[in-house]
């Protein structure tokens, strides 16, 4: 396989939750209430923290599709601490990949899961919280800023629809594509069965080394652990990549910085990393000493290596929002003249 097609799988497996996600970000800008996020959100108290941590455990959006929706919310008034849980707790879990872990591994697994998501969270926003307490973000009601007095005529739908595939793409479009870039890179370069010849804590840090810049969907990450296992993966490394491998990837850290700051990815990336090992140790302890002997056996291995048509489709879309993105933001000065009118 050529790096093109790397690169181009890489766009189709990220695109339908990215969109999903964009949109998602319109909604909430569009419908919730800026004081309101800011007074769940906002806050330098625990409350916000745990709040967060459990909003984000049944959401299914994956590490590409959060990072919209975390940057409203931390441009509508949230904190780095509540940022952080939400966009850790997320892409760890949610509906989706909670029923499909079900399906191909069992309840143990299925409960520690979301669980261990949780936990980071938590660990996450508390940390964020003690180092990296910097003041809110001041609430931007952007919508006052329209140029259009036609904008208050549009449905909410529609605003949501601008906001999401207009400005807010725009802000990430150049960051993303740098790490989309990046991660078809390292998928390129280094094999699945890169981790089967290594001892259990061997693997464990090597997931630690690859899944933190890697993406991996959480739905998608599924059956690939299930794979491992079968190959001989220990079960606590194969939730140790269940946890890592969506929760961090280069575009995730990339355009999350410029919100939460150098300091605050670190301390996300530390907090994943951290509570997943114990996590880890923890899953085989319990595997190896009281859960079904026969957990491998009882696995069904799925893979999933076709697309449909529509998931092309929404890549095909992506790359073009990327692109136009990029262009408005870094490009388009160079080639258009900006007129002074009411918005400036």
């Amino acid at each position: 396989m050529s790096f093109i097609e790397v690169f181009w799988n890489y766009l189709v497996v990220s695109a339908p939750f990215l969109l999903g996600g964009l949109f998602l970000s319109g909604l909430i800008h569009v419908y919730v209430p800026m004081s309101k996020v800011k007074k769940w959100l906002g806050g330098n108290k625990f409350g916000s923290i745990f709040r967060a941590s459990i909003i984000g455990i049944p959401l299914p959006l994956c590490s590409c599709s959060v990072i919209p929706t975390a940057v409203t919310l931390k441009k509508s008034g949230a904190n780095n601490a509540a940022t952080s849980s939400f966009l850790i707790s997320t892409p760890e879990s949610g509906v989706d990949s909670i029923s499909i872990t079900y399906a191909l591994m069992d309840l143990p697994m299925t409960i520690l899961r979301p669980l261990a998501a949780f936990c980071s969270a938590i660990f996450a926003g508390l940390l964020q919280l003690s180092f990296n307490n910097s003041k809110e973000s001041p609430i931007v009601e952007e919508e006052a800023k329209s140029c259009s007095s036609n904008d208050s005529k549009k449905s909410a739908v529609s605003r949501a629809f601008s906001y999401a595939y207009g400005k807010l793409v725009d802000d990430i479009s150049v960051w993303l594509l740098v790490g989309i870039v990046a991660g078809a890179i390292i998928s390129y370069f280094i094999p699945e069965s890169f981790f089967l010849n290594f001892t259990n804590n061997q693997s464990r840090f090597l997931i630690l080394l690859v899944g933190i810049p890697l993406y991996i969907c959480a739905t998608a990450s599924t059956p690939i652990a299930v794979s491992l296992i079968l190959k001989g993966l220990s079960p606590g490394s194969a939730l140790l990549l269940l946890l890592v491998g969506p929760a961090t990837n280069i575009a995730n850290i990339a355009v999350l910085q410029k919100y939460i700051g150098k300091r605050g990815v670190a301390i996300n990336i530390f907090s994943i990393a951290f509570v997943g090992l114990i996590f880890s140790y923890i899953t085989d302890y319990l595997y190896f000493n009281y859960f079904s002997s026969n957990f491998i056996e009882s696995m069904s291995s799925h893979v999933h290596n076709n697309y449909a048509w529509w998931e092309h489709t929404a890549a095909v879309i992506l790359l073009l929002l990327l692109i136009k993105g990029v262009y408005n933001e870094k490009l388009k000065k160079y080639f258009v003249k900006e007129k002074k009118g009411c918005c400036h």
